[in-house]
């Protein structure tokens, strides 16, 4: 397993080039393919890519917020020492690895945008607290857990498909969660995933003579002043500093998500940042404090602001082009009964890397893969989670999800990205047999 990890490692920062420069690749790639195997022109393929440069401008600002709220909240003192304390049950670089690792399976399952960011935060705690433990693949343990994402409560395919006045519902209605994320074959993969996947990182854990330890200092963010320490003899200084304002703010705010959860409100990435938010403001106590973490925070976020739009231009081309239409199609002519929903989910791998958006893959492949699994008399639950398990499978080499937390630890994607390979293929055989034998 070390030998393997290290190759892994050599050709990653070798080969791997940074996540900006790999959506440019990208982008050249899908617009090569499009010309090849699609009707479309070069300034058709132009114009859907201009069209689409600007559709993940939402999602985009709300992937700053989980890197910015989870990093605000990450620095009060409360937090700190949650965390701290959970970090202290840990006396070894392996307990290390392993307890990263269960920690962020169980908050991906819960909750994708919530696994992204305490899993790499907690990440950071337990570099602290455990001598020569290895940071980057600490870290990739950390990110590890999202491959579980979509198989769990956040899941957007099973979701949507479970939802009245889906776009697909015509074809297929509505189908209950218990035939997707809580039928038995999902959770029997789940269940080998969670033995695997901590296993697999242990074992990959390097001699203590090759680890990259972190200076611990690095990982320390600077304090904001105290108010102590400023004058305070404008009427400004003192309401800046003043808790009243933190505490009013925070109480609307709890006041919201009380009546939401009341009202059966479900736990999406909106509601994520929003209580990260709120509880950051309330547990820094004054609007200073709250204001100088978000300043620290918001300089890990330049790869995200930038690389979005990039891949929401990738987008436009592989959906206006029909370019993972034909991807989608391919597998499917090679495909019979047994192998269809393995096959389903090589797709969906593969498609994620150009569109690596759950809710927009399964807007592109559902009508192919529903469709197909009509035909077929295949089980088009089944179907739905096979494409799930695909569009998540893939984002352990796909720097467009890693980066949140990339920007929390303050390492670069081919830091983490030679350990990430090695899950990717575990966890992929886990899967395949699970979707062709269960």
């Amino acid at each position: 397993m070390r030998r393997l990890t290290a190759f892994s490692n050599v050709l990653m920062q070798r080969y791997l080039p940074d996540p900006f420069v790999f959506v440019l690749i990208l982008t050249f790639v899908v617009f090569i393919g499009a010309l090849l195997v699609t009707p479309s022109s070069p300034l058709e393929i132009v114009q859907y890519w201009g069209d689409g440069f600007w559709s993940l401008l939402a999602f985009g600002m709300q992937m700053v917020l989980v890197l910015v709220t989870g990093f605000v909240l990450a620095s009060t003192p409360l937090v700190k020492k949650g965390l701290g304390k959970m970090a202290s049950w840990s006396k070894s670089a392996p307990s290390a690895i392993l307890l990263v690792t269960i920690v962020s399976l169980v908050a991906s399952w819960v909750n994708w945008g919530f696994g992204l960011v305490i899993g790499a935060l907690f990440a950071k705690e337990l570099a602290k607290r455990v001598p020569k433990v290895d940071y980057p693949l600490l870290i990739a343990s950390a990110y590890s857990g999202f491959v579980i994402w979509h198989a769990g409560f956040s899941g957007s395919i099973p979701l949507t498909i479970a939802t009245e006045g889906h776009f697909a519902e015509n074809l297929i209605g509505l189908i209950p969660t218990s035939e997707t994320i809580f039928a038995s074959y999902n959770l029997i993969i789940l269940a080998v995933l969670f033995f695997l996947i901590p296993l697999l990182n242990v074992w990959m854990l390097p001699k203590e003579k090759d680890r990259v330890i972190v200076d611990t200092a690095k990982l320390t963010s600077s304090s904001a002043p105290s108010p102590s320490e400023l004058s305070k003899r404008t009427p400004a200084e003192r309401l800046e500093w003043s808790p009243w304002l933190s505490i009013i703010a925070g109480a609307l705010g709890l006041i919201y998500l009380s009546i939401y959860f009341v009202d059966d409100g479900s736990l999406n990435l909106n509601i994520v940042n929003f209580l990260f938010l709120i509880l950051g403001l309330l547990l820094h106590f004054r609007p200073m404090s709250f204001l100088h973490s978000v300043q620290e925070a918001v300089k890990g976020a330049g790869g995200i602001i930038v690389q979005f739009p990039f891949y929401a231009g990738i987008m436009g081309i592989m959906t206006s082009s029909g370019l993972a239409v034909w991807l989608s199609e391919v597998f499917v002519s090679i495909s019979n009964e047994t192998t269809f929903y393995m096959f389903a989910f090589f797709s969906a791998g593969i498609v994620n890397f150009f569109v690596p958006s759950g809710g927009g893959q399964w807007a592109v492949q559902a009508p192919i893969m529903l469709e197909a699994a009509l035909q077929m008399n295949a089980d088009v639950a089944k179907t739905s989670m096979a494409v799930a398990w695909g569009d998540a499978w893939t984002n352990m080499i796909q720097p467009f999800w890693a980066l949140p937390a990339l920007a929390i630890a303050g390492l670069r994607a081919k830091d983490i990205m030679g350990y990430c390979v090695v899950i990717l293929m575990g966890s992929g055989i886990v899967i395949s047999l699970g979707l062709l034998l269960l």
